[in-house]
């Protein structure tokens, strides 16, 4: 897979990250647009191959005591041939453990 970090910015907003890889993963580019330390981050992500779409990813971060809660979310357009695809796809089965992967991810980062 070949991986691009681009623009000016190499954190924070307007910093941005692109990916090309094979038909698991496919292509496609996020841009942080917004940062709002602690408690939010705010990702334009845009997929290109294996199907165009663009969504909002936001990653919302809520201290409670020695632990913080973690909600990641994506939002966007939902076109007529995506609601017939959730008629035969689960998106929880689809994409569910890569969010649980990515969540573990993070909290084993945080806790170093």
């Amino acid at each position: 897979m070949r991986r691009t970090f681009g623009s000016d910015a190499t954190s924070g907003k307007g910093a941005t990250y692109a990916w090309e890889g094979n038909s698991d993963v496919g292509q496609g580019r996020m841009e942080i647009a917004e940062s709002v330390p602690p408690s939010r981050v705010r990702i334009k992500l845009d997929f290109v191959k294996p199907f165009e779409t663009h969504n909002i990813v936001e990653f919302t971060l809520e201290a409670k005591g020695d632990v913080t809660n973690v909600t990641w979310a994506m939002h966007g357009p939902n076109p007529y041939m995506a609601k017939v695809m959730q008629v035969f796809f689960s998106m929880d089965n689809m994409v569910g453990k890569d969010f649980e992967t990515g969540l573990g991810n993070l909290k084993a980062v945080a806790e170093k």
